[in-house]
């Protein structure tokens, strides 16, 4: 299978940037002179991925340039982005979910490997953790997964924020995200769709990657890790 499409999420205020977010949303932020969405742009299209849907809501008129930099690039406005969790900017994409990977704005892509679009099994990118983490962890077994850890733990794969989904996988995802959403269910996690509201209707796996291809940026010490520049703001 082929991926024909992406889908970024970006429509959220990144506080746990402040103050830096307050001017420019968290995608937008350059770390070592590249902008991390760029970097999103720049793998996904050296992948053959040309047809692009980033979710905006927060300083949304500060993505427009993209669509005019890059080809295939479009913006879809997410008018729930603030009372309402990361499902609501999956709602809004729900007829592009099909052969689509999709993936948070918020993240240094390292290895553009890690978009191939090539892939067997919906499912999402993970690397193997030896010892403790808070991240989400991942269960695998046969290639399949077979539960999540929000809490994270020792000895499994950590999940990130890069998945692929088939025809009849993103299908169905866009049919359990509109019944979660429109019944109430919004302050959920889009992931917690697939993973734990409906684990037995997919039979997802993991695409194996390294620790360090993909860096995901979640406060001002990991920024500053990665670009001393920042360092002052601590």
């Amino acid at each position: 299978m082929r991926i024909k499409r992406a889908i970024i999420l970006a429509a959220g205020k990144g506080e746990r940037l402040h103050p830096l977010t307050m001017e420019t949303p968290k995608p937008l932020i350059k770390v070592n002179g590249i902008r991390m969405i760029e970097s999103i742009i720049s793998a996904l299209r050296q992948n053959g991925i040309p047809e692009i849907y980033i979710v905006v809501g927060y300083q949304k008129e500060k993505f427009q340039w993209l669509t005019e930099t890059y080809p295939g690039v479009n913006l879809i406005e997410n008018p729930y982005y603030e009372t309402c969790n990361n499902i609501s900017s999956l709602y809004v994409t729900r007829y592009y979910l099909q052969d689509a990977i999709v993936m948070d704005g918020d993240q240094l892509i390292y290895d553009p490997d890690v978009l191939n679009s090539e892939f067997d099994r919906s499912g999402y990118n993970a690397a193997w953790c030896e010892g403790e983490t808070k991240e989400w962890l991942l269960d695998v077994e046969g290639g399949v997964i077979q539960s999540c850890s929000r809490t994270g733990g020792t000895h499994g794969y950590q999940l990130y924020s890069i998945s692929r989904w088939s025809k009849e996988d993103g299908k169905r995802l866009s049919e359990h995200i509109v019944y979660e959403f429109e019944r109430g269910n919004t302050s959920i996690y889009w992931d917690d769709v697939p993973l734990f509201c409906y684990p037995n209707e997919y039979r997802l796996g993991i695409r194996e990657m390294k620790h360090g291809a993909v860096a995901e940026i979640d406060s001002l010490e990991e920024l500053a890790a990665i670009d001393h520049s920042y360092s002052t703001m601590l």
